[in-house]
């Protein structure tokens, strides 16, 4: 019988996770039955949201419980098939969390292409983080060419793909990231404008020498003291695209914005976007960016660590700094 080495939730942290915040266990699997398949899950997807999926407090999305598997973005091989749908072989993308085999009615499943494109793309750029690159910076932020755009966490999974976008759609892209390597990253690699290094000068000085005239859009990763510095330097009318806020989400209690009556003086919206809401439109945002990376446009950089016992460590690097674009876990 095949045996399932899975990661499930064990307590709720207060302030950043421990260790034992999660238990690692070995089942049996089970059989399937009808209209399910069995997968093998080839990579796990690490993403920040994670940690928001462990309070138990009024979200998007429910928390995931005690005692269940820890909720992660998967890419998994069918190995058997109950349902008419799915073949033996398929790749697929979907919620198969922490955990070397899944069982699912296959809903919220979507079919890897056979491309060009490695399998990790698809959990990256082509996944969850991709999908809110494009349609936070798109339909959200409303870019047109010309714009100033400024980028926090322009080195992380979302961060990179939006500036590139930006790029693409002719605006003038500025990131900020933390250390010279990782400015130099989004300049030399990405094409980025400019970078501001909030770990070695002063936040708001590094966005007015990168940004003299004002900013059109600020796509918001982080929140709190780099949010604040951004509002100082809306231009009139900006948008600002409020997609996480890495820098709260392991603190007790979160702080708001200073600066806030700027979007007053300036005329300017300020909006949350949750990236489920445009699941209609995936298959769109999917082909356009498929070719975007195929013809050299959009690059795509995948940061893939191996084993699930080391899951531990891996998610610690959601918040420390230690990697660059999408952080991923080879089962």
């Amino acid at each position: 019988m095949l045996k399932n080495k899975v990661v499930k939730l064990s307590s709720r942290p207060s302030g950043f996770p421990s260790e034992d915040t999660w238990v690692h266990e070995t089942q049996d699997v089970k059989e399937i039955n009808d209209g399910e398949i069995l997968l093998k899950n080839l990579y796990v997807s690490f993403d920040p949201a994670m940690r928001g999926w462990l309070n138990e407090t009024r979200s998007y999305i429910p928390p995931v419980q005690i005692g269940e598997v820890m909720r992660a973005g998967t890419i998994g091989e069918v190995v058997e098939s109950k349902n008419p749908n799915f073949n033996k072989g398929d790749v697929l993308s979907g919620w198969g969390g922490v955990q070397e085999y899944s069982i699912s009615n296959g809903k919220g499943y979507f079919k890897v292409p056979s491309t060009k494109i490695p399998l990790p793309t698809f959990i990256g750029t082509l996944g969850m983080p991709g999908m809110t690159a494009y349609f936070g910076i798109l339909e959200v932020g409303k870019i047109k060419e010309g714009d100033t755009v400024l980028v926090s966490a322009a080195a992380g999974a979302v961060g990179s793909i939006v500036g590139q976008i930006a790029k693409i759609k002719g605006c003038k892209v500025v990131g900020i990231a933390g250390g010279k390597e990782k400015c130099d990253y989004v300049i030399n690699e990405l094409g980025f404008d400019g970078c501001v290094d909030y770990k070695n000068e002063s936040i708001k000085r590094g966005i007015k020498r990168e940004c003299p005239d004002g900013i059109d859009v600020y796509f918001d990763n982080v929140g709190g003291e780099i949010l604040d510095a951004a509002l100082v330097f809306l231009r009139m009318g900006a948008r600002i695209v409020v997609c996480g806020a890495i820098s709260q989400y392991n603190e007790m209690s979160a702080k708001g914005p200073d600066n806030y009556l700027s979007l007053l003086v300036n005329r300017a919206s300020m909006k949350g976007m949750v990236v489920f809401d445009y699941a209609k439109n995936y298959p769109t945002a999917t082909k356009e960016m498929t070719q975007w990376i195929l013809d050299g446009t959009l690059k795509s950089k995948e940061d893939i660590y191996e084993g699930i016992e080391n899951f531990y460590e891996v998610f610690k690097k959601l918040f420390n700094g230690e990697k660059k674009g999408k952080l991923i876990l080879k089962i």
